[in-house]
């Protein structure tokens, strides 16, 4: 947890850009984890088997995964995605009574690419914080970030990437804010660097070379300016 002045020149002391997907199942390994927005419906028909699914690398490497989706995709009865883990239909605000009637008690609480899409983030991680089944977890979150270095190339051509169902976009100082108001007491900020691994599907060939190239552009970018990196992680005690 920082120390900020929230002075605009001040300096930001940001570690390199991790591999998202990594640094997450990682942080999951040999642990009970509770996987919220566990779906991403894109991920689940597109990227099974292929190791860009967040929610098959973690179950990969986790003693026992429970996913939550809302999504109408996931039937009623359930999801069976592993043979450690399984998705069930559910709100994320409902997660206590969830927890309650499973028994299910996890180790590390993961919330990938979703509190960009809550109508409140701030009330979702107080949420969380003030859980008493969650009491003690580890909480890792990811987000894209607002001053992520394509953000700023196509804001200088009068455009702005962000998807329909995104609600707000953080910063490294406001994501900081959200966390400290949300009563996490001890949590870290950790930059995720880019992966065009849609971009790399859709294009074979000599189109893939030149997207791979671009990708690792931009990960020099990243790598020497942390600040521009696409995303957030927050790895924090709950």
């Amino acid at each position: 947890m920082a120390d900020l002045r929230y002075d605009p020149l001040e300096h930001l002391r940001v570690a390199r850009p991790v591999d998202r997907i990594a640094f997450v199942a990682d942080a999951c390994r040999n642990f009970k984890v509770l996987d919220l927005g566990a779906l991403d419906e894109t991920a689940y028909t597109q990227k099974r088997g292929r190791g860009t699914w967040l929610h098959e690398r973690i179950a990969a490497v986790a003693q026992y995964v429970v996913g939550v989706d809302s999504s109408p995709a996931v039937p009623r009865e359930g999801l069976s995605t592993a043979a450690n883990a399984r998705i069930v239909r559910g709100d994320i605000d409902g997660i206590d009574a969830l927890l309650e009637e499973s028994g299910f008690q996890p180790d590390v609480v993961v919330a990938g690419e979703l509190i960009e899409h809550v109508p409140s983030p701030l009330a979702f991680l107080q949420g969380l914080k003030g859980s008493t089944r969650l009491a003690g977890c580890t909480l890792i979150l990811t987000t894209p970030n607002a001053t992520a270095a394509h953000n700023v190339a196509v804001g200088l051509l009068s455009r702005e990437s962000t998807h329909r169902d995104h609600l707000c976009i953080l910063s490294y100082k406001t994501l900081h804010t959200l966390c400290a108001r949300a009563g996490l007491e001890h949590f870290e900020l950790v930059p995720y660097r880019s992966a065009f691994v849609e971009m790399r599907a859709r294009n074979p060939g000599l189109r893939g070379a030149l997207v791979a190239a671009g990708e690792k552009a931009v990960n020099a970018v990243e790598w020497l300016f942390p600040l521009l990196s696409f995303g957030w992680i927050v790895r924090a005690t709950l």
